[in-house]
């Protein structure tokens, strides 16, 4: 079985994530969305929070699963036999930093391949950080997370977090 890790923060899950992990179900038989439990930035979402909305937004997707993890990526990848870690890019930015992390990585664990997957047509221009600043200052963002994640910020920001 081939497995691969999609690793992120998904804080919160968008349409390009979801993109991204449905395409690589394609190349692989089983992908684990990891929610990383301990990035250095600011949250919206709680851990246990980012894992429901993104449980239930791959709910329907055969061979997508979800964890937290709180290791290195490579080592968590590793300890559940993945072969690949998964990533999404959108821009030339996000190539240069997604290559110069695949390079640590490699130099971590040289059996894990990084497979970097274009964003879809219809998504380059989704990012996590867009649909909270949007849903922040009180627009919708419908055409870019999934209804019951449109729901869960809306909520964050009525109550005020």
């Amino acid at each position: 079985m081939r497995i691969a890790v999609y690793p992120g923060s998904f804080d919160p899950v968008t349409l390009a994530h979801l993109d991204i992990a449905r395409r690589a179900t394609r190349i692989f038989d089983r992908v684990i969305m990891a929610v990383f439990d301990r990035p250095q930035k600011n949250l919206l979402f709680t851990t246990e929070e980012r894992l429901d909305l993104l449980r239930e937004a791959t709910v329907s997707m055969t061979g997508v699963e979800v964890m937290a993890y709180q290791i290195l990526t490579v080592d968590f990848a590793r300890s559940v036999g993945a072969c690949a870690l998964v990533r999404g890019l959108r821009t030339v930015s996000d190539f240069e930093a997604e290559y110069q992390m695949a390079q640590i990585n490699q130099a971590l664990d040289d059996s894990i391949e990084v497979v970097l997957l274009a964003a879809g047509r219809h998504y380059g221009h989704v990012s996590s950080s867009a649909v909270r600043e949007m849903a922040a200052l009180g627009r919708e963002p419908v055409n870019f997370a999934p209804p019951h994640v449109l729901a869960a910020l809306r909520e964050k920001f009525t109550r005020g977090g």
